[in-house]
């Protein structure tokens, strides 16, 4: 265990060294205050709290940006080695490759989570000196930065995955972008195109939630949109057992978006030759 949680520190050291995390935090909590001095202005009309405004627009907005800062710090984690000359020097060293690509997983995620605690946090004591403690609300603000930390996860592991896949760190960068294209504004708008040219004649409600289950995106979506009344109320949105999902099959689908492409980049570095 010490060589991984080595390598971890070693990214963390780098990430605060290079000011990923301090930038990364500065740009989460200015985009999640300007949204809290603008989230009392329409309470008054869908009679929700201020705190479950901010909470359904930081939920809409982190969907966009958490998963581009994920891939940013994680495309060239294993290439970028490649490309520098150091991979070869740090297999050299009495540390197992499973260890490598989950000790830069590690380090990257907790870069994001400390960016996207200290961000949002700062926006919750704003909130909390402003408008008070609301014991409805709180808990979907705590929900949202837990499950934004995972949502930065699994993009965290498929920027990992093509890391390892690709051998150019330009091409992986490329396939960062055009996968977080894919997942975060054109998968949505195929399946509405889908939806509307069906016309509720083969897809069942079953088969919407399976291809709602596809997209990590779009389950992070749910579970902070619907998990608690009060965000559902304000964005409109049935809760999830209303919808055919449970919480429970929601957590477990964004999870294991995070193990399957973390062990499918395991494998592979596992059989490719450094």
């Amino acid at each position: 265990m010490m060589p991984l949680l080595t390598i971890t520190g070693w990214e963390l050291r780098i990430g605060l060294r290079n000011r990923w995390v301090v930038a990364t935090t500065l740009v989460l909590a200015a985009l999640a205050l300007s949204l809290v001095l603008l989230g009392s202005a329409p309470t008054g009309t869908v009679g929700a709290s201020p705190i479950t405004v901010v909470v359904v627009s930081l939920a809409s907005l982190t969907i966009f940006l958490v998963p581009l800062i994920a891939l940013l710090l994680s495309f060239d984690a294993i290439v970028g080695e490649a490309e520098r000359g150091t991979l070869l020097l740090l297999l050299a060293y009495p540390v197992a490759r499973w260890q490598l690509v989950l000790g830069k997983f590690l380090g990257h995620v907790l870069m994001l989570a400390l960016a996207t605690v200290l961000g949002y946090g700062a926006a919750a004591v704003v909130l909390y000196v402003g408008e008070g403690a609301d014991a409805g609300a709180w808990p979907a603000f705590a929900l949202l930065i837990g499950t934004s930390v995972l949502l930065g996860a699994v993009f965290v592991a498929l920027g990992s995955l093509v890391s390892i896949i690709v051998r150019e760190r330009a091409t992986a960068a490329g396939v960062a972008v055009a996968l977080w294209l894919v997942l975060v504004l054109l998968y949505d708008a195929a399946l509405l195109g889908l939806l509307v040219a069906d016309q509720g004649q083969n897809i069942s409600a079953g088969s919407l939630d399976l291809l709602l289950l596809m997209n990590p995106a779009d389950i992070y979506r749910l579970i902070n949109l619907t998990a608690h009344e009060a965000t559902a109320v304000a964005s409109a949105m049935s809760t999830p057992i209303e919808a055919g999902l449970s919480l429970w099959s929601l957590y477990a689908a964004l999870i294991m978006w995070i193990v399957l492409p973390l062990g499918a980049a395991v494998a592979l570095f596992k059989r490719r030759q450094a």
